[in-house]
């Protein structure tokens, strides 16, 4: 169903994305396994994945055994994914900024990390490297992921991800019990500072009740995305861009933005068409009955005041001139310009990490990348100089809050002068 803009920002709101009711049962998880451990995790593998582990952690040898296992194009394809991450998220990184020689800042690499890989419905080696190679670019010493047992083991492209990264430990742990794991330590799993990964709503709602105790990177919700397009796009590209967004599960959420009321008609139709042989066709059709919108806008500048309201997880512009909207699109995950940038080619292989914010955080965080792996600190180092300049006036605010002792501090080191 094709709505125009104005209709559209009247009616939408964000999707709620946690269930309350679940909030008790996260609440029992985390406490349970804060209080016996190991013995929890492995009760819970039994109860939610059907699966009992003989031990938590995964071998080295069998991590570096599914590099070797898995075929030769899978390996270079993870590999150079790899290296294009990794150069990346170098070329970003931060270095200490030092505005003057008596105020800097210095970035230090925070010492342990834990990673979600979602397991369940397919496997996530990308995941793997959109995560811990940004931790390992930062200097990361400690690198665990986590993530669901399966029957036959965790996958080999999983493991195969992890060895090429160089992570230290995988946990097959997975759901709040694993974001508890990390949080708090458990007899195998040591505690981390931060915990980075997608997950479904037990694991997010896990990260927002355990913020505090662990740092977190966002609390994410289904995934999304937004598109303006004009009639030079590939209108066949386009179904499937949405239909690589909509295929993530039954909540995802597809929006596609044109002044061109009859290209959106043809939008409409083709995706019909192409919805009928689709493989995932039933979370597509999910997905597409209850999450997808054609939104039909009156110019450039109404198209721009959409995506901005709308301020998706990927944005991507596909028009004849998609740098003209750079300057006016601010809140986004991710922005794609042109044909040859689908939103597919940055969860694997294009450099910024895929773990972006959703359901409209893109107004206040962005997405992940190697600097969420430094902590900052600044240093103040003032010569006698620039303190004889500054302290009179530090401490007569210091007088007017009546903290006294401050103001006592600053006065005494020049007792020569006015103590």
């Amino acid at each position: 169903m094709i709505v125009n803009s104005q209709t559209f920002l009247q009616q939408f709101e964000t999707t709620e994305t946690f269930n309350p009711e679940i909030h008790a049962q996260v609440t029992a998880i985390c406490d349970r396994v804060q209080r016996e451990g190991d013995r929890a995790l492995l009760d819970y593998n039994e109860q939610f994945d059907g699966v009992t582990v003989e031990t938590l952690e995964v071998p080295q040898a069998d991590i570096e055994a599914a590099y070797y296992h898995i075929d030769e194009d899978l390996r270079h394809a993870l590999e150079h994914s790899f290296q294009r991450i990794r150069d990346y998220q170098t070329q970003i990184k931060y270095e200490n900024q030092y505005a003057t020689p008596e105020l800097y800042e210095v970035y230090h690499p925070i010492e342990r990390v834990g990673i979600y890989v979602p397991g369940g419905k397919a496997s996530y080696p990308s995941t793997v490297l959109m995560t811990a190679t940004l931790a390992k670019v930062a200097g990361v010493k400690n690198i665990s992921v986590v993530t669901p047992p399966q029957p036959n083991g965790i996958a080999s492209s999983v493991l195969a991800a992890c060895h090429i990264v160089g992570v230290d430990h995988v946990y097959q742990v997975g759901g709040a019990q694993s974001i508890a794991a990390l949080a708090y330590g458990t007899e195998t799993i040591p505690k981390v500072d931060k915990i980075v990964g997608p997950g479904n709503q037990y694991v997010a709602y896990a990260k927002k009740a355990l913020y505090g105790e662990v740092g977190i990177d966002q609390i994410a919700g289904p995934s999304e995305i937004a598109l303006i397009i004009d009639d030079t796009c590939d209108l066949d590209a386009i179904v499937y861009d949405v239909f690589a967004q909509a295929e993530h599960d039954e909540m995802a959420r597809t929006f596609v933005i044109s002044t061109d009321l009859a290209l959106l008609e043809s939008l409409e139709t083709r995706i019909q068409e192409f919805l009928k042989d689709a493989p995932r066709y039933d979370i597509l059709k999910v997905s597409l009955t209850e999450h997808h919108y054609l939104i039909h806008a009156t110019d450039f500048e109404d198209s721009c005041r959409v995506m901005n309201t709308i301020a998706p997880e990927h944005a991507s512009i596909q028009t004849a001139q998609p740098e003209d909207y750079l300057p006016h699109i601010y809140y986004v995950g991710s922005l794609f310009l042109g044909g040859y940038a689908p939103e597919a080619i940055g969860d694997y292989i294009a450099g910024p990490s895929h773990v972006l914010p959703t359901q409209r955080t893109a107004r206040f965080q962005h997405g992940l990348s190697v600097n969420d792996f430094l902590t900052k600190h600044t240093v103040i180092h003032l010569s006698q100089s620039t303190y004889e300049k500054t302290y009179r006036d530090a401490a007569r605010i210091a007088q007017d809050e009546q903290l006294y002792h401050h103001q006592k501090s600053l006065e005494i080191r020049q007792r020569g002068d006015d103590v």
